[in-house]
């Protein structure tokens, strides 16, 4: 009986629509988190060839790291930015839409960065750099809810996983790309940006011939008939009337709901814990230190001990184990469940940061100890992509009804980048003030992420939306019909005529066979 089921929940649209949503979207946020360190020595020598020629005299090292530092971090800024402005577009545009409307910064920003040199700006990077990074913060959001509401509740958390899969493939493309052999040169660091086109342009190309998301046409547009094809597409069967009454059963609560602002959204006491669930989810991702990591890989290889020619050949690994390590997460999820991997995953962080301090305060005492720091940090990259690399996003997908998720997705955004920044700016500071010792903040960070998930997250696996908020009522002290009454009374319909609505559309023949 099992086995339809699976088959016609990975339909091959569904399939289709999550790769390329993720390929021109979370795909180029990890590209662009890892694509800045093989270069880093040649734009460092551009930047100040640039300057001599317009100033007549080199630039000075405190400038130079300035610089450097502003390209790098930026990327952070324009991330905010593009979580900031989300809401509006995905309201007015719709997922779908603004996944392939997102695509204009991407090229563009493309464009800026690979011609820079040519042009002898590096203004243009950093400009290039921020440009990105909107792209980047509009995509961790849109594309998210976009797999949350294409997907059916029995695989909703594999189909998230996509998004922290791409991010992983996107690390492991940006360090292959930049290997000497490749455009890791002098001459080729240009190509480097330019490659970011080729998603963007994937992307247009196929996502125009999938559907909306359906959640959204229905729920929003209150178009049943798009809705129903929509299901259809992505279920791959013709009778979707229990996807469409499942979703019908939200709207019957949130039928003629405003689109809440994030104000409201704190403001509702039904999802209080849900909000604060997410901030400490997405605050952790960020802020468990794997960015530190990633941003500052070749420096702990160095210090490790390892050949300097060697680096970007061990950096490969750290990709490798990420998205090896993604892949898994995303075929056990809907066995083991968001908890246990969450919980888990930060778990193991603690764990191997606090091994991985003692390895490197050691290190010279004991000639194998820079193996077991190698060791620890491919422990902690794959620790980290069973569970906190991609749940967060999931959770955001799953705690919140259409009319909240935009809101929601806000905030995730906002406190994501947020970290984000904070972790770029912050951790040279913390390197040097406590020497081996930093990781250990990460570790006390990572053990009070899953201290509060254990005592506070229920386990969202296969559950509908509905029953979410259920398992919420409790801790936000409100019974479920409170919970219904806080999505904004004074604009709700009654039960009945929201039936009555119903019941007219479909004898006016706007639902199709298969629905009532």
């Amino acid at each position: 009986i099992m086995l339809p089921t699976v088959s016609f929940n990975w339909s091959g649209s569904l399939i289709v629509a999550s790769l390329t949503g993720a390929f021109g979207s979370s795909f180029l946020y990890g590209y662009n988190l890892s694509v800045v360190n093989a270069p880093a020595v040649y734009i460092k020598k551009f930047y100040n060839e640039t300057w001599e020629r317009r100033y007549g005299f080199s630039v000075d090292e405190s400038t130079l790291t300035l610089l450097w530092s502003i390209t790098v971090s930026i990327f952070a800024i324009g991330g905010l930015v593009g979580a900031i402005i989300v809401t509006p577009i995905v309201k007015f545009f719709g997922r779908k839409c603004t996944l392939l409307l997102n695509n204009v910064f991407a090229v563009t920003a493309a464009l800026l960065m690979s011609f820079s040199l040519l042009a002898g700006s590096f203004e243009m990077l950093i400009l290039g750099r921020i440009i990105m990074g909107v792209d980047a913060g509009i995509s961790l959001s849109a594309l998210p809810m976009y797999l949350s509401e294409i997907s059916p509740k029995e695989i909703r958390g594999s189909l998230g996983q996509v998004t922290a899969i791409f991010i992983c493939v996107g690390v492991f493309t940006g360090q292959v790309l930049g290997l000497p052999e490749i455009f890791g040169q002098e001459s080729r660091w240009p190509y480097l940006f330019g490659a970011i086109i080729v998603p963007s342009l994937i992307q247009v190309v196929i996502l125009p011939f999938l559907p909306e998301s359906p959640r959204y046409l229905l729920l929003e547009k209150h178009n049943t008939s798009k809705a129903e094809k929509a299901f259809q597409t992505f279920l791959g069967k013709d009778d979707v009337s229990h996807e469409v009454e499942e979703v019908l059963a939200e709207s019957r609560v949130q039928r003629n709901t405003k689109l809440v602002s994030i104000l409201q959204l704190l403001r509702t006491r039904a999802v209080r814990w849900q909000v604060i669930t997410v901030v400490v989810t997405m605050g952790c991702y960020q802020l468990c230190g794997l960015n530190a990591i990633w941003y500052y890989t070749n420096s702990i290889f160095s210090e490790a001990g390892i050949n300097h020619e060697t680096i970007p050949y061990v950096t490969l690994s750290t990709g490798a184990v990420e998205t090896v390590a993604a892949v898994f997460s995303g075929l056990v999820i809907e066995r083991l469940g968001r908890r246990p991997l969450l919980i888990g995953g930060f778990g193991l962080m603690v764990v191997f940061f606090a091994v991985l301090t003692v390895s490197l305060t050691l290190q010279k005492t004991v000639h194998w100890l820079p193996y077991l720091s190698i060791f620890c940090i491919l422990a902690i990259i794959a620790s980290f992509c069973i569970g906190p690399g991609g749940i967060p996003f999931v959770l955001t997908g799953e705690f919140f009804q259409q009319s909240q998720r935009p809101a929601a997705f806000m905030i995730a955004g906002t406190v994501n980048w947020l970290s984000n920044f904070a972790v770029g700016l912050l951790f040279p500071f913390i390197q040097g003030g406590l020497q081996t010792y930093c990781f250990l903040v990460f570790a006390a960070i990572c053990f009070a992420g899953a201290a509060y998930l254990f005592f506070v997250l229920p386990e969202t696996k296969n559950k509908t939306f509905h029953e979410i908020s259920q398992a919420f009522a409790k801790r936000n002290k409100v019974s479920l019909e409170m919970q219904e009454i806080n999505h904004y009374p004074g604009e709700r319909k009654s039960s009945a005529e929201q039936e009555s609505t119903f019941t007219s559309s479909v004898n006016n023949g706007e639902t199709k066979k298969g629905i009532v």
